[in-house]
């Protein structure tokens, strides 16, 4: 892949509230959009135009509100969603077209209708909006003879950029390279992006391959809300991009724990507490063997830095895999100093309350299981 910035759009407004009983107010998603800007995320698909009166209103206060992001409406390959989008102030349009068999049959279309309709509503577009993006939905499971006439045409048009949506989920790591190698072999200067959802719970993952096999930008959701299983996770991306592809995306880190939970809150989607970056446990421990390591190098059993992405560190869990030098040092930060014999009784009676209440222990708890020798 060549040196290039990775470039991340947000669609946590449009395709995070798409999911299935999640309704934001325009406070919350103006606090979204607030959050995400100080975050740095540099373009937001804030909505879609089309589907009420209501929807156009809060596009248009989002897109007037001063942030410093740019915006993007989600709109159908219809010169009618053009124009609903223009009446909002969006700086761009994002227009989508089904590309593979199943979405194309389902709604009475051919190939021959979407290169058709493109060469139209590009035009159109184009004469509206500075930044024209075009999507190619279910592309994943579209022919790829057709998905290269597809782009070609995009961009002939006028696109601004690709989206090469997996609809559906279905990709895994290795197709998603293999098909963004083809499509850098076929074009490469055109600016793809890739959009992901989860339904195998790879979207994540095939997004992370993408970026580093040919895309430029991808789209996401804070906390991976979206349709069904949902969509590739914001904060994950970006400290999967860091940490282990080691290529940054210009997003301040430090912003992304506060953001996941004001959306968990605002979509009243629970999050598991073994989520990676933002969950209860992502940074928590209690195996003896790790503690040990831990108490001398964090870096021992812990890659994200609590700090980096706004959290503080996590007290150790006091359980059933304790050892002792997680009670020493739990002890000796309240001005008590064991012995090893003290050590070792409290450690005992730690693995035998854990056992029977079958859960950790809490600090009051592990404090009341010192007895001093006398």
């Amino acid at each position: 892949m060549k040196d290039q910035k990775i470039h991340i759009i947000d669609t946590t407004l449009r395709d995070g509230e798409q999911a299935a009983g999640v309704v934001f107010s325009l406070e919350e998603k103006l606090k979204i959009a607030a959050m995400l800007d100080e975050a740095g995320v540099p373009e937001l698909e804030i909505g879609t135009p089309a589907i009420s009166p209501q929807e156009r209103e809060n596009i248009k206060v989002l897109v007037h509100s001063g942030f410093s992001f740019d915006t993007l409406a989600w709109c159908r390959a219809m010169c009618s969603d053009i124009d609903e989008a223009a009446a909002t102030g969006a700086k761009g349009v994002h227009i989508s077209f089904p590309v593979s068999s199943i979405h194309l049959h389902a709604l009475g279309k051919n190939e021959l209708w979407v290169m058709k309709r493109m060469g139209e509503v590009l035009k159109y577009a184009s004469g509206l909006f500075h930044n024209v993006t075009v999507g190619a939905q279910d592309a994943s499971r579209a022919g790829f003879p057709f998905l290269v006439d597809f782009v070609g045409q995009a961009m002939c048009c006028g696109a601004s950029r690709v989206r090469i949506a997996d609809t559906v989920g279905i990709m895994n790591p290795f197709s998603v390279s293999k098909l963004f190698i083809r499509l850098q072999k076929e074009y490469p200067h055109v600016p793809f992006e890739f959009h992901g959802h989860n339904d195998l719970g790879m979207a994540t993952a095939n997004t992370f391959t993408a970026l580093c096999s040919g895309a430029s930008a991808a789209s996401v959701t804070v906390n991976g809300l979206g349709e069904r299983s949902g969509n590739a996770v914001l904060e994950e991306v970006v400290m999967a991009l860091s940490l282990s592809g080691h290529k940054g995306c210009g997003i301040h880190t430090e912003c992304l724990s506060e953001l996941s939970a004001f959306v968990r809150e605002a979509s009243g989607r629970v999050l598991s507490d073994m989520k990676p970056i933002t969950g209860t446990f992502a940074i928590s421990h209690e195996s003896g063997i790790h503690t040990q390591c831990l108490l001398n190098d964090r870096n021992t059993y812990q890659i994200i830095n609590a700090a980096a992405v706004g959290r503080n560190e996590e007290p150790f869990v006091f359980g059933k895999h304790s050892g002792r030098a997680a009670i020493s040092g739990f002890f000796s930060s309240k001005g008590y100093q064991l012995s090893s014999e003290e050590s070792a009784d409290i450690l005992q009676n730690v693995k035998q309350e854990s056992l029977k209440l079958k859960r950790s222990l809490s600090e009051s708890e592990l404090l009341r299981l010192y007895k001093p020798r006398v």
